[in-house]
């Protein structure tokens, strides 16, 4: 057993699909597929069931999983011993938006917790309008941001993450085996319409696509809701793979199919002032989230 099969499974059991673990960690599908096949063959069991809608993990899978956030957590640890003996100090004023601290954002506050624990990093959360003037009013030294949203000329930003929007239907769906689909043929669902974090009004702009508006059933801001009534049937939305889980909290499960033409991707990354001078303290978060984000990962 090795790093690279361990940290295959766990991109695998976390998008529920192979082909969208290998574009997740930049490698080809056979990639994936083989280091799985490794793993059962070494462990003896099954991890995954195979389905034509994707993976879904055994019990040996579940159980797996989580002994690999362990593994993992300790190999970064131990990879990140300088960097907790740098001992950075100060105070970081983040701004964030919902979307970000729910689906991108805690695994990093952890994360750089550990790496470097003198920093006192204190997080916001608001709607884009307040994080940008709070940023230019200097009440933040950062934010983490949809950047995808932000058009500011005073403002500054750095894209870490662009996420895939796909159409989610539920499993059985008549569009759930199409390689692509259509917005006319989206256009003939109801649909389930997000409007938390200004998802509303992108859609509406990308909907120019095609030639009918979508047949909204149901507005919400929360994400949960919008997938547990797509799972249940009673409709489809388009969203992206960050917020993507393959089950709703009813445990039914929710497919994911490429639209044609591929609707614009949403956005994650970093927003500052522009031309404002990072103290230590944030030029080491921001150093942090380069480093994931724009170097080579072992």
């Amino acid at each position: 057993m090795n790093f690279r099969q361990i940290k295959y499974f766990v991109a695998t059991a976390e998008t529920g699909q192979v082909s969208r673990a290998a574009n997740a960690l930049s490698i080809s599908q056979s990639a994936v597929t083989t280091a799985i096949r490794e793993l059962e063959a070494q462990i003896g069991t099954e991890l995954f069931t195979r389905t034509a809608h994707g993976m879904e993990m055994t019990q040996s899978g579940r159980e797996l999983l989580a002994l690999s956030y362990e593994i993992l957590t300790k190999i970064d640890e131990a990879v990140n011993i300088r960097e907790r003996a740098s001992g950075t100090t100060g105070r970081i004023l983040v701004a964030t938006t919902y979307t970000v601290i729910g689906y991108f954002l805690p695994y990093h506050l952890d994360r750089i917790a550990r790496m470097h624990p003198n920093l006192d990093i204190q997080v916001h959360e608001l709607n884009r309008e307040s994080v940008e003037e709070g940023l230019l009013a200097n009440r933040f030294d950062i934010a983490i941001v949809l950047t995808s949203n932000i058009s500011n000329p005073e403002l500054e930003t750095d894209t870490l993450l662009r996420s895939t929007r796909r159409l989610w239907v539920p499993q059985g769906h008549r569009l759930a085996d199409r390689r692509k689909v259509q917005f006319g043929d989206i256009a003939e669902e109801d649909y389930i319409m997000l409007t938390v974090d200004e998802a509303a009004n992108t859609t509406m702009k990308y909907w120019t696509f095609g030639s009918t508006p979508p047949r909204v059933k149901m507005r919400t801001s929360s994400i949960e809701a919008v997938r547990s009534m797509v799972a249940n049937g009673q409709g489809v939305t388009v969203l992206s793979d960050m917020v993507y889980r393959p089950w709703s909290l009813e445990g039914r499960r929710i497919v994911t199919v490429e639209t044609d033409p591929v609707a614009p991707s949403m956005d994650v990354g970093l927003a500052w002032r522009r031309g404002a001078e990072m103290t230590p303290a944030t030029q080491v978060l921001y150093t942090y989230f380069r480093q994931a984000f724009n170097t080579p990962q072992i």
